[in-house]
């Protein structure tokens, strides 16, 4: 059976119980799980008409969701969170905000919650199976069949934020609960893994004081296991960090033993640093979230933002390029090797894989330049066999030079690999029409084919 990353919930739903008065239960039989257990029983369940087996189940699945949910200790005391929220029941509307900002924080609704919009972003049609999928990605599991995300949407809907089966969300309201805006989870989840461990370490602290540099970066490099390029702390973590508006630097004097002078560092009014930490680690929680802003730009922002003079934007949507085409056939990200970001926008590798009838590993190379030569396509081909790739494929936002096509005829003739190119036209026939990606791909492999031909 598949562990799963979401809460059970199974009959610990406000379809069938009330918040207010499992958490009365609780209190009222608290150390007494068995007590618990046959006092929701004959409140909810007893009238269902079943057997006593099944009606007892029935609130054992109650108790257990709310263990699930963080509410109850499994000996039968209510947690620091129960209590916190029974203290709540007077004011319904405040306790299911603070259980939906629980739920987001430290249940994974945040990730379940984006991975929503992201779908609705790129007009997915919305089902269980397809979320299941799209999570999955994530590295967020449910079991199959599993009601885990349909009953936590049920607490977020309590609380304003969904609105429908069909997870309507108002992100206004999840903004107001979150106490932080979209775009600013958004940003939080594109940090480096440096970034985002530094920036949580001095969260952590809750210090309004300055800190120094040094001392947080020794100390996220003990808690969280991140190694850190000392030398360039301020370029790769310090100055990008307090550009983003988070931290606020300023150069201290030298310290005894500390060789060149560290920053004071001063987190900001940006973000509350209680919101912080909790953030982070619920984005870290995912999977490839620094990712998650790539997979939702259409085609013709994409292209957009590939013209403009801003090389770290270039680089990123020269990124979100190849994630838009492999969704587009649907493949599996597996890795980055390089960054647009570190080539100045102008290329971008990465690595997909397919298992659809038969296994298969896609190379990646999006090229942000005029033309594609064939030493670009010599590179790709050369790491196929530390890859054990089986496709090559080049995306060029100019075009594809003659030399390269043919070195990429002639490494088809001779090898078991398939070599694709994509040229500007073809992207910009993509961009009026996605399903272009099923014509020009059926080009390529007819001419794979005709290249391969066996001579019999």
């Amino acid at each position: 059976m598949v562990k799963s990353d979401l809460p059970f919930g199974s009959e610990f739903s406000p379809s069938q119980i009330e918040l207010a008065r499992v958490l009365e239960i609780a209190q009222e039989f608290s150390g007494d799980w068995h007590a618990i257990e046959d006092e929701i029983r004959r409140e909810y369940f007893d009238s269902h008409a079943t057997s006593e087996y099944n009606r007892r189940k029935l609130a054992n699945n109650c108790k257990l969701g709310m263990i699930a949910y963080g509410i109850l200790h499994r000996e039968g005391f209510l947690t620091d969170f129960g209590e916190r929220l029974l203290s709540l029941k007077n004011t319904p509307e405040k306790m299911y905000h603070v259980f939906a900002r629980y739920i987001l924080l430290n249940l994974k609704g945040l990730i379940v919650i984006q991975t929503v919009q992201d779908m609705q972003a790129r007009g997915e049609r919305f089902n269980l199976q397809k979320l299941r999928e799209w999570l999955q990605e994530r590295g967020i599991n449910f079991p199959r069949g599993g009601k885990h995300p349909s009953i936590m949407r049920l607490w977020l809907e309590k609380a304003g934020i969904t609105t429908s089966v069909s997870w309507q969300i108002d992100s206004d309201r999840l903004e107001q609960i979150m106490g932080v805006s979209g775009d600013v989870i958004d940003e939080l989840s594109m940090f480096t893994t440096e970034q985002k461990a530094f920036l949580r370490t001095l969260a952590n602290i809750g210090e309004t004081e300055s800190c120094w540099s040094n001392d947080i970066e020794k100390a996220a490099r003990t808690i969280y296991g991140v190694k850190f390029d000392e030398k360039n702390l301020p370029k790769t973590v310090l100055y990008p960090l307090q550009e983003a508006g988070y931290v606020f630097l300023e150069r201290g004097t030298k310290k005894p033993g500390r060789g060149a002078k560290p920053f004071q560092v001063t987190l900001t009014d940006k973000m509350k640093s209680e919101l912080v930490a909790p953030i982070i680690e619920c984005l870290e929680s995912q999977i490839y979230s620094d990712l998650r802003p790539l997979l939702r730009k259409p085609l013709a922002e994409i292209l957009k933002e590939l013209s403009v003079a801003d090389r770290h934007i270039k680089g990123l949507a020269l990124e979100a390029l190849a994630f838009y085409i492999m969704r587009l056939i649907d493949l599996k990200y597996v890795a980055t090797r390089l960054r647009g970001q570190a080539t100045g926008g102008a290329e971008v590798d990465l690595v997909f894989e397919g298992a659809r009838l038969i296994f298969s590993r896609w190379q990646i190379q999006c090229k942000n330049t005029k033309s594609v030569s064939l030493d670009d396509v010599a590179k790709e081909v050369g790491l196929t066999f530390h890859l054990k790739s089986n496709v090559v494929m080049v995306v060029s936002t100019g075009n594809i030079s003659g030399d390269a096509r043919k070195y990429a005829q002639n490494v088809m003739s001779t090898t078991n690999l398939n070599v694709i190119l994509l040229d500007s036209n073809d992207l910009q026939k993509i961009a009026d029409n996605p399903t272009y990606i099923v014509d020009a791909l059926d080009r390529e492999a007819k001419r794979a084919m005709e290249i391969k031909k066996l001579e019999l």
